[in-house]
């Protein structure tokens, strides 16, 4: 199996280098061909590991060891288990449906090839994080996809905006990798392993001990550990106040915001803290920080989700609260029940990004929905899979997004955790919030009267149209737009272009295959993921005082699950936030404005998303930018080039300029200088002695 276990990361990455290296020589066909063809290698191999590891089959061992400092290895492996060959199977499951949905999104980019290229060893670099067995290669992971993510957000490197983001994203995460980075090494400091087994045996002998950081002041050591690996994970994982990359990620093409978003990057941090449930289990501090961290994300970023107009924008800050709900999951100790929702949210978040980028292509690269409407009547096939998508993702049952999410605001309720009832209350009215933004997104865009035709007749006066802080442009072409053509600068040719159309099957073949699990996933895998033994010895939090073992003697079976359901809190409030979705903009689509402009002060905070990004720029930016200067003066040009480099060569000069007096060619002043240097001799020698 080992061969299998290197082939299934590696197909991925062949792929990669003969589509980056070759593709202008082989052609578009070939390098798609080659590149999907190593992702469905991938998942199939995936796929027979999964079914391998139910039979009982698990592997921990080492390929090889890269270098060896002070008796402590650093090595290359792969651990298979349960919890990696789930995450294999569904970051190749989605990664195969966005390589063919490429096919007809980016066929008229001249940079074709080398988006293939990309996104193959994007996933390359998500399986060698989850397959990791140690904190070295972890880290290789997890700054691999950091690395391709800041490649393809700036893909389209022509267009500011796109510099803009992609250099945030990766400024954001090196706050982020920067506290990771220091957890590792306090993990190898005090345990003097890398090796997740070794680390997580000795874990409970080092629960008593503490860490000086400031002098005199004592911290409990895992705590400190816990902490600032979940500081990477709120990074990778956008968590408030790490966040704000992921919104202007959407700079990047729609297959790799749905890659990202979906089941790749931002859920690494999930299943990094997942995998290191041994430890968080030993520090109820660090789970309290984790769950106030995730209660705050989800609902303050959920209600952003409100005001946005860009499709695109509606759907990544609807990801943002619902990282937040995974990790109010892991915060209450209910580390499964948080798997289970990254894994329903990757199919039905997936096929919500690509069934934007869908309606995206058929309305010719607009993405403000206030021009859209009605496009349902064009669309059928993006509708009804759309339709999939936001019923999941409100958690509406029975489909998938209702099972994961119940069990989260369940398990919740039932947890120990300080800050636990707090962070109930906000998961539970981010209910009502995500599925009143899912239907806005959903009535705004399919349903109405169809506004699309504004948009061919705006012409000039859409460049003097209004805009809203950060990307809530109300331009006609363009709300940082979409375009596969922007490297072109053909940002206004859709305006005369003709109605919409369903997109070509090798768009809507992905959506179909999303929609399938959306349906299905919660039904059919709530009891082996959180009640069976999916995850025994695997994910720490299965004893008995755990939330989900106390909510076990409550279950019997996923119909009963979803009767019940019908019969709850969250059901009523998600069916709520369906009713008032459909009354504000289908039947009095006026009243929107109306309250936008009563409530003008909530509005701007929201529409500005709570100042965060002028925050950055005025403190973090502005700030490091004025540091840098003040240390350029004083440091560079007056202590390093002004006294040492140019204050030696003064100096130099001005002895220079004195000695040059005494060597004037006269016999008599050499020899008034020799007596002066004898004198100075016999001086010094007569004072020692």
């Amino acid at each position: 199996m080992k061969a299998l276990y290197l082939m299934i990361p590696f197909a991925p990455l062949v792929g990669a280098l003969i589509a980056g290296l070759l593709g202008r020589a082989i052609g578009r066909t070939l390098t798609h061909t080659v590149t999907i063809l190593g992702v469905a290698v991938a998942l199939a191999g995936s796929a027979m590991v999964l079914a391998d590891v139910l039979e009982g089959n698990t592997f921990n061992g080492t390929l090889y060891t890269w270098m060896t400092i002070g008796g402590v290895p650093f090595q290359i492996g792969f651990l298979i288990d349960s919890l990696s060959a789930v995450m294999m199977v569904v970051v190749t499951f989605v990664s195969l449906m966005v390589h063919v949905y490429t096919i007809g999104y980016m066929r008229d980019d001249s940079g074709y090839q080398r988006f293939f290229s990309y996104i193959s060893l994007f996933t390359f670099a998500m399986l060698m994080l989850v397959m990791s067995n140690n904190f070295l290669q972890l880290f290789f992971g997890w700054e691999a996809v950091g690395l391709v993510s800041y490649l393809l957000i700036g893909f389209w490197y022509t267009r500011p905006t796109a510099i803009f983001a992609n250099l945030k994203a990766f400024l954001v995460n090196r706050v982020g990798d920067f506290g990771f980075l220091l957890g590792i090494a306090l993990v190898l400091m005090h345990f003097g392993s890398l090796d997740y087994a070794a680390v997580f045996q000795a874990a409970p002998e080092a629960a008593g001990k503490t860490v000086e950081l400031i002098p005199g002041l004592p911290w409990a050591l895992l705590t400190v550990v816990c902490i600032l690996l979940f500081i990477g994970a709120m990074g990778k994982s956008a968590q408030f106040p790490l966040h704000v990359w992921l919104p202007d990620s959407m700079e990047g093409p729609t297959p790799i915001s749905a890659l990202i978003h979906a089941a790749t990057m931002v859920t690494a941090g999930i299943f990094m803290v997942a995998r290191m449930s041994p430890l968080f289990e030993l520090s109820t501090t660090a789970l309290s920080v984790v769950l106030i961290v995730g209660t705050i994300t989800a609902f303050f970023m959920g209600l952003l989700g409100l005001v946005m107009n860009d499709i695109k924008r509606v759907v990544a800050y609807s990801t943002l609260s619902q990282l937040g709900y995974m990790t109010v999951a892991l915060g209450a100790g209910a580390y499964a029940a948080g798997m289970f929702h990254l894994v329903t949210h990757a199919f039905f978040k997936a096929l919500l990004f690509l069934g934007a980028g869908s309606v995206i292509i058929a309305m010719h690269h607009e993405q403000d929905m206030r021009r859209m409407g009605g496009l349902r009547r064009y669309m059928p096939i993006t509708y009804v899979t759309a339709v999939i998508g936001s019923l999941a993702l409100a958690g509406i049952p029975p489909f998938a997004g209702f099972f994961s999410k119940d069990a989260i605001l369940e398990a919740v309720h039932l947890s120990s955790t300080p800050g636990h009832g707090i962070a109930y209350i906000a998961v539970l009215s981010g209910v009502f919030i995500t599925s009143l933004y899912t239907f806005r997104m959903l009535f705004m865009t399919f349903h109405g009267p169809e506004r699309f035709g504004e948009a061919a007749h705006a012409g000039s006066a859409a460049a003097h149209a209004p805009a809203d802080a950060h990307g809530q442009e109300a331009d006609a072409h363009h709300a940082h737009g979409d375009d596969p053509h922007a490297s072109h600068g053909d940002d206004h040719a859709h305006a005369h272009a003709g109605p919409p159309r369903e997109s070509p099957w090798v768009v809507t073949l992905p959506l179909v295959l999303l929609a399938i699990p959306s349906v299905y996933a919660g039904w059919a895998y709530i009891e082996p993921f959180l009640f069976g033994d999916l995850f025994k010895g695997v994910i720490a939090g299965n004893e008995s005082t755990s939330p989900l073992a106390r909510l076990a003697e409550e279950f019997h079976g996923p119909g009963a699950f979803a009767l019940h359901g019908l019969q709850a809190a969250p059901f009523w409030l998600a069916l709520g936030g369906l009713i008032l979705a459909w009354y504000l903009y289908i039947k009095r689509p006026d009243l929107p404005g109306r309250i936008a402009a009563r409530m003008s002060g909530l509005h701007r905070l929201l529409v500005n998303k709570y100042y965060l990004d002028e925050i950055n720029q005025a403190v973090f930016a502005l700030g490091a930018r004025r540091l840098g200067t003040l240390l350029w003066k004083a440091g560079d040009v007056t202590v390093i080039d002004g006294f040492f480099v140019n204050g030696a060569a003064r100096l130099v000069g001005f002895c220079s300029g004195v000695i040059r007096h005494f060597q004037s060619g006269y016999v008599y002043h050499y020899a008034f200088m020799m007596i002066i240097g004898l004198f100075v001799l016999l001086t010094l020698w007569f004072t020692r002695a």
